[in-house]
């Protein structure tokens, strides 16, 4: 769920921390700021209107999906969350096809007879 609403901010264009590591940003990507620079009071918490100075259009149902703890301010956890796109499904490896389990052998049937 945290993911997902902070999600809408780069399908807006907002790219983060995890995009900075591409050769080239998507064009029109801005990245996102650092914590302490959205900390305008030096609180070591964002409030709600210190995320909305920065991430304009964030609603309070979306600012308290993020604040896992209930407290009213994102950690520096919580924004780091918040920021951080999904990881790309076509970038991870497949996940491991498992084998196959035999057939075991039923006794007594002659070969090449199905059995139900």
């Amino acid at each position: 769920m945290k993911t997902v609403v902070f999600s809408t901010l780069v399908v807006l264009g907002l790219s983060t921390a995890a995009f900075a590591q591409e050769a080239a940003p998507p064009a029109g990507a801005v990245a996102a700021p650092d914590f302490a620079s959205v900390d305008a009071d030096a609180s070591g918490g964002l409030s709600m209107e210190e995320i909305q100075a920065v991430f304009v259009g964030v609603t309070a149902d979306q600012f308290a999906a993020v604040d896992s703890d209930g407290n009213g301010e994102l950690s520096a956890d919580e924004f780091a969350v918040a920021t951080t796109p999904p990881a790309d499904p076509a970038a991870a490896p497949a996940p491991a096809t498992p084998a196959v389990p035999a057939v075991p052998a039923v006794p007594d049937a002659p070969a090449g007879d199905v059995v139900p």
